[in-house]
């Protein structure tokens, strides 16, 4: 199996003492800070730009994967990769012209990804995995944090890593949406390698002791 990364979303973070809790996630071993882009339009939520970028950014030594729901990604490539973004990941039904924008992503530092929403199907990546460095999916419909797994994403995993083994490369497969400690082993199972959690992390009161548990349920239970 892959190896484990865990990516905490700063979605459910407190953002009076957004630092500390990203230094607590670091503490509990997180190998990635997720930041969650929206812009009202591609999802019903509104929440942040290039500034809170910098400011994870400015807070960590982590890779920082900005996942983008908002429509003309390629409007935000410039002003993410200043900000400081590793991980430039946007949605292939909210643009044209995707593998344009996959590429660029790469010349401007940043490793490129393609996101999945539950009745996506896998082929809208499939003509693009030799552009891509990370594969979301989504495992609950994206716009608010604290929703429930998807069941029937597990299986989309599971097709999902069959395509990237069949590829022959070295992508991530990321899931977000309701991974828990009580989700996380069946998603793992299934051949995610890469953990985005919110409410499971944030929404605790040590957030480096959820981090820790949740890697210990991907290790005892797959």
């Amino acid at each position: 199996m892959p190896a484990v990364r865990l990516a905490p979303s700063i979605l459910a973070a407190d953002f009076g003492r957004l630092a500390d809790d990203i230094a607590r996630a670091e503490a509990g071993g997180a190998d990635v800070i997720h930041v969650d882009v929206m812009d009202g339009r591609y999802v019903p939520n509104l929440t942040f730009g290039a500034g809170v970028v910098a400011a994870a950014r400015k807070a960590t030594r982590l890779p920082v994967d900005v996942h983008l729901m908002v429509v003309e990604p390629e409007r935000y490539l410039e002003p993410f990769a200043a900000a400081g973004a590793s991980i430039f990941t946007f949605h292939p039904n909210a643009t044209r012209h995707v593998q344009r924008h996959l590429a660029v992503a790469r010349e401007l530092g940043m490793r490129a990804g393609l996101a999945l929403n539950p009745a996506d199907p896998l082929t809208l990546v499939a003509e693009a995995l030799d552009d891509v460095d990370l594969l979301l999916l989504m495992t609950v419909n994206p716009g608010f944090g604290g929703q429930r797994y998807i069941p029937a994403s597990t299986d989309k995993i599971r097709r999902a890593r069959a395509l990237i083994d069949r590829h022959g490369s070295g992508i991530w497969l990321e899931v977000d949406g309701g991974i828990t400690v009580e989700t996380i082993a069946e998603a793992s199972r299934a051949g995610a390698d890469t953990f985005v959690a919110g409410s499971a992390v944030f929404g605790t009161p040590d957030p480096a002791a959820a981090l820790r548990e949740l890697r210990r349920r991907c290790a005892v239970e797959v």
